[in-house]
């Protein structure tokens, strides 16, 4: 019972990092209609810009959340003013070559840059562990979680409470009603990818003392990030919390009652029996 209670815990505390991603890439695509196919690579930047923070200035992985979200969200901000804006009208299948292209940039940048080889983070706290009632669980990922927790509130806050969130969740139920009502839909939009952006960033600097550094990781969380946000439903930030934390536990289960090769495919078969009998995700089409 403490086996299973045990990888119950951990694949939540997981499944938070891959909400995080997901919460990104659903807040692009509810205001945008845009699946963003680099959401993976810019975790990768993350996991870089936190990297070097901790090698040159010493800035614990965590701490850094605070420099690589706003670092991301300008990265954001300019990759969506002079690419993504110009093809928010174009066809479907273009818009994600683009995407696609961003990502395929992005890494094989970080590979000119810092060769393919692969870095690890190593803090005073990385292999540690803390027992509660007879479970083991990461230090790290509970920092993770507990971070990952106050920054989807902030969010969350943000959407509902402010005038600019509102305006935001406004361009995502209707985004011509919003532009005929005063709103500048394409600032929104900005601020959508760049919001997006810098949640991968968040995600990139909370992961980087558990998971290798080299630049071809990004496609995973890519992926992950697509099958959290398809199974809770694309457009919902609730949805896609509920998705990662699902993702995440069905992954720890899979590990440690499969085997630790075959989670990826316990995941996806998960994410095929959802298509196939609630097409719209867990909670379908929600609003923000």
């Amino acid at each position: 019972m403490a086996f299973f209670l045990q990888s119950v815990l951990s694949g939540v505390l997981i499944g938070g990092i891959y909400a995080l991603i997901g919460i990104g890439l659903t807040l692009i695509f509810g205001v945008m209609r845009i699946i963003n196919f680099a959401q993976g690579e810019l975790v990768m930047v993350g996991m870089y810009v936190t990297f070097f923070l901790f090698r040159l200035a010493g800035i614990d992985p965590f701490l850094s959340v605070l420099l690589t979200m706003p670092a991301l969200f300008v990265l954001g901000a300019i990759l969506q003013s002079t690419l993504i804006n110009r093809v928010l009208d174009a066809l479907p299948q273009n818009q994600i070559l683009l995407t696609i292209g961003i990502g395929l940039v992005l890494s094989n940048t970080a590979m000119l840059v810092f060769t393919s080889d692969y870095r690890i983070l190593s803090t005073s706290y990385s292999s540690s562990s803390v027992a509660i009632s007879g479970v083991h669980l990461s230090t790290p990922l509970l920092y993770c979680f507990a971070i990952t927790v106050v920054i989807t509130g902030a969010l969350y806050w943000f959407l509902i409470r402010t005038d600019t969130g509102c305006a935001i969740r406004a361009t995502a139920q209707d985004r011509e009603a919003a532009q005929l009502m005063g709103v500048d839909v394409r600032r929104m939009s900005v601020l959508a990818f760049g919001l997006g952006a810098a949640l991968a960033g968040a995600a990139g600097a909370l992961v980087s003392p558990t998971y290798y550094i080299y630049p071809q990781v990004g496609g995973a969380f890519t992926l992950k990030a697509f099958v959290v946000v398809v199974l809770g439903g694309m457009g919902s930030i609730v949805g896609a919390t509920l998705g990662g934390v699902i993702i995440g536990t069905a992954e720890s289960l899979a590990a440690a009652y499969v085997s630790s090769g075959n989670k990826e495919m316990v995941v996806y078969v998960l994410f095929l029996l959802v298509l196939l009998f609630k097409p719209a995700g867990l909670l379908g089409k929600s609003r923000m």
